[in-house]
């Protein structure tokens, strides 16, 4: 039988056609390889096929699906979104009240991730063991598969905790593998992350002006946030002046930020669609002839967060009224559908590396240092700068600056109440089901049921 690999730019599941790999090699009758697939040998055998192979991750439906959803699940798990439709699943993260059967978690959170864990420890064997692509595509490629990975592993500890750690391409030796812990995940979040700094260039791969391949500047900042989670301040100050000091990136306007030529942009995914999938779940600015009521809307209190004059606020919010009540959107991108729009799906950005710095180095007591990073992200809202002078006061105003700077983004409101251990103080005021155990979210009971390896969080 022969094995088979997709190598279209465009590829609607990779995972479908990976399925192949599992299947029986007993060898009734090869009928050949389907005229858009290609045996695991072509697949590396060229920089072209390898290209391809790695390139379609960032358009694989599991990859900007699954981000997707940890946005909007991670977001209405926090005090920053409400849920206001009925499917019981999702008000299960609303409330903070999950079960171990619910759909969203398994399938979007879980399951869609571990499927671009398995494409890319296919990718990075098969580039190890191809010796037909140049040194350069090689470095490349194995880089840009490494931040991915890595950066999948990251969503999957933060919203799990420790979780099996699959690096081998054969299946079957990742069927029973335990739950490594939250620490050795972390540690190979930021092995490949080092080897992604290392292998990749400065300059992007692909469209440049698009920045729709992780480059050096990409691993190096998402490495920065690893670092900052860890408490690894030394690090994570070092990296995140990396990013800021490469020169690559600047501050637009608000207004600017999302489009796909923004400055601001470390990394954003291509889409053929011309709008954000990232921002759809939110809805286009409102207009007097779309009035829908918003799937996920911001908490009304959330808007007196903003200080007077934030242009954040003005460009990355609207409202509607829907049945006599006001509800607020998130409007930092402004096209629900489009054939030729210019919004990607944006994964990394400058204004972190400059709130993940001005943390590291308050944390550092560089209390200067700090307030010098927290007043550019300031600045570029149209506010003055920040009045905190004291170490505690400065991770207070850093807290607020990221919570009204990273709203609906990739489960940073989550993330962050987690590791500054304010879920409970926050949470449980707002929503009467919230449980310490509730910062975890289970593991999938699907999962217990076929690997008897697997323990299950505390609570469920």
């Amino acid at each position: 039988m022969k094995l088979r690999y997709i190598s279209s730019l465009i590829a609607p599941s990779l995972f479908t056609v990976m399925l192949l790999f599992s299947t029986s090699c007993k060898k009734y009758v090869d009928v050949g390889v389907s005229p858009n697939l290609v045996s695991t040998t072509q697949a590396f055998n060229s920089d072209a096929s390898a290209t391809s192979t790695i390139v379609s991750l960032y358009s694989y439906y599991p990859t900007t699906s699954g981000i997707r959803y940890a946005s909007v699940l991670g977001g209405i798990s926090s005090d920053e979104m409400q849920y206001t439709s009925s499917d019981a699943s999702v008000q299960q993260f609303a409330q903070d009240a999950l079960v171990n059967t619910n759909s969203y978690s398994e399938n979007y959170l879980w399951s869609y991730a571990y499927q671009v864990v398995r494409e890319t420890n296919l990718a990075i064997n098969g580039i190890n063991s191809s010796a037909s692509i140049t040194a350069a595509t090689k470095n490349q490629l194995l880089g840009e598969a490494k931040f991915m990975r890595a950066f999948t592993y990251f969503y999957l500890v933060n919203f799990f905790g420790g979780v099996p750690l699959s690096l081998d391409p054969v299946e079957l030796n990742n069927a029973t593998l335990p739950r490594a812990t939250t620490q050795a995940v972390y540690t190979q979040i930021i092995t490949d992350l080092k080897d992604a700094v290392n292998l990749l260039p400065a300059n992007y791969a692909g469209i440049a002006n698009f920045k729709a391949r992780p480059n050096k500047w990409a691993a190096a900042a998402l490495l920065a946030r690893v670092y900052l989670y860890n408490k690894d301040y030394v690090n994570a100050e070092a990296l995140s002046t990396q990013v800021i000091g490469s020169g690559t990136y600047t501050l637009p306007a608000p207004a600017s930020a999302f489009i796909n030529t923004s400055p601001e942009v470390i990394l954003q995914f291509a889409t053929q669609f011309g709008y954000s999938i990232f921002g759809s779940p939110f809805g286009a600015a409102n207009t007097s002839t779309n009035v829908v009521l918003p799937t996920y809307a911001l908490y009304p209190n959330f808007t007196k967060l903003f200080e007077k004059g934030d242009t954040r606020k003005t460009n990355w919010v609207d409202s509607l009224n829907y049945n006599g009540t006001k509800y607020y959107r998130i409007a930092k991108y402004k096209l629900a559908t489009a054939t030729a729009g210019n919004e990607y799906n944006v994964v990394l950005r400058l204004a972190e590396q400059y709130l993940i710095r001005a943390e590291a180095r308050a944390q550092q007591g560089n209390i200067a240092g700090a307030q010098a990073d927290i007043n550019v992200v300031r600045t570029r809202a149209g506010l003055s700068n920040t009045t905190a002078a004291t170490q505690g006061d400065l991770l207070t105003a850093i807290a607020a600056e990221r919570k009204v700077e990273l709203f609906g983004e990739l489960a940073h409101r989550w993330f962050d109440l987690k590791r500054t251990g304010q879920t409970g103080k926050v949470l449980s005021p707002l929503k009467p089901t919230y449980k310490a155990t509730s910062d975890l979210f289970p593991i999938p009971y699907s999962q217990l049921l076929i690997n008897p390896a697997l323990n299950q969080n505390p609570g469920y």
